[in-house]
């Protein structure tokens, strides 16, 4: 098979769809790869590198396009790139952005709570004889696990939330009097969200929208130069008063409250999340590209269920249930 790696064109991502190492297991399993030049940039990879690992180099992105099987790419195909081409229900291959967005959650709030960026101006962790922050996870899954992680190692004062008892047990057994776990309602959102320094949303539901929340009213209740890091703005974010920004332009401002709303955080890190997202993904592009995606998706359930769109149908029903249209399930 012919698989092609295009240039990420949305505004300051940097990542790849593939490294070099991917590229090497690919072509020694027979497979041709094609990389748009200049594709690895943003992470120091050169042409040069790739050629060496067996891809040809192509001048653009069109090539690219028209002449691969498969694309392999980052984010989401943007609309100048449409109009070139023509069962254990985790997501293993959105679990490393997730850990590395969980991760910068923590450094990015830490940075806003700053006085000269906007913030309450207040150390994360305290020193001796002044109290950390109150740092306030929503969501136990990957990205808040790994944001717990964080904020207790820089010793601030961490809750975390969430609706499944069994997740806060096993987070309070991994992190022990480290940490704080509340189970998940509107009243105790309310009142811990009032008193937060640092609100970081971390809930998903895959393939749907995230529910909203911080409401408004929690917001305005906020103190003055707190900061909402909303990690779920991919899904239409978690907190009612959030609108995606970009890394050129990564917060605003709503009641005094500094929002953190980039949309593809990871790609802040490039080097790190592109190599992690290679780890997870090159077994899938091995197994579409060896059997063919018809028969890779029939022996595979969990792949299958990751097919969204087949024949110009949406085929996952939770995502065409969030635009309000009908779902085709493919038939593997």
């Amino acid at each position: 098979m012919r698989i092609g790696v295009p240039r990420e064109i949305k505004v300051h991502e940097y990542r790849v769809g593939l490294v070099p190492a991917g590229v090497r297991e690919l072509v020694g399993a027979g497979h041709e790869v094609l990389i748009e030049t200049g594709a690895g940039a943003g992470i120091g990879v050169e042409d040069a590198h790739y050629r060496a690992a067996g891809a040809s180099i192509a001048p653009g992105a069109a090539e690219v396009f028209a002449r691969c099987d498969m694309i392999v790419k980052v984010k989401e195909p943007q609309p100048a790139e449409c109009a070139v081409t023509a069962p254990n229900g985790s997501l293993p291959l959105l679990t490393p952005m997730s850990e590395v967005a969980g991760r910068m959650s923590i450094q990015v709030g830490a940075a806003s709570l700053q006085k000269a960026n906007g913030g309450f101006g207040i150390l994360l962790g305290g020193v001796p004889g002044v109290p950390p922050a109150k740092v306030i996870i929503l969501g136990g899954g990957v990205s808040g696990t790994h944001a717990a992680e964080m904020a207790v190692g820089m010793r601030a004062d961490v809750t975390v939330v969430d609706r499944s008892v069994n997740r806060l047990r096993e987070l309070s057994a991994l992190f022990g009097s480290a940490l704080h776990t509340c189970y998940s309602t509107t009243e105790t959102i309310e009142q811990l969200v009032r008193d937060a320094d640092l609100v970081v949303g971390a809930v998903l539901v895959a393939g749907a929208a995230a529910p909203k929340l911080v409401t408004r009213a929690m917001v305005k209740s906020m103190k003055p130069g707190a900061v909402l890091v909303d990690i779920a703005i991919d899904q239409g974010g978690c907190f009612e008063t959030s609108h995606p920004t970009t890394h050129a332009e990564p917060t605003f401002v709503v009641d005094g409250v500094i929002h953190y709303c980039v949309a593809n955080m990871p790609g802040a890190v490039p080097r790190t999340s592109t190599f992690a997202l290679t780890n997870a993904t090159l077994p899938y592009v091995r197994a579409l590209a060896d059997l063919g995606w018809q028969a890779a998706l029939k022996r595979d359930p969990g792949l299958a269920a990751g097919l969204n769109v087949h024949a110009g149908q949406i085929t996952h029903e939770v995502v065409a249930r969030s635009l309000n249209l009908a779902a085709h399930p493919y038939a593997a």
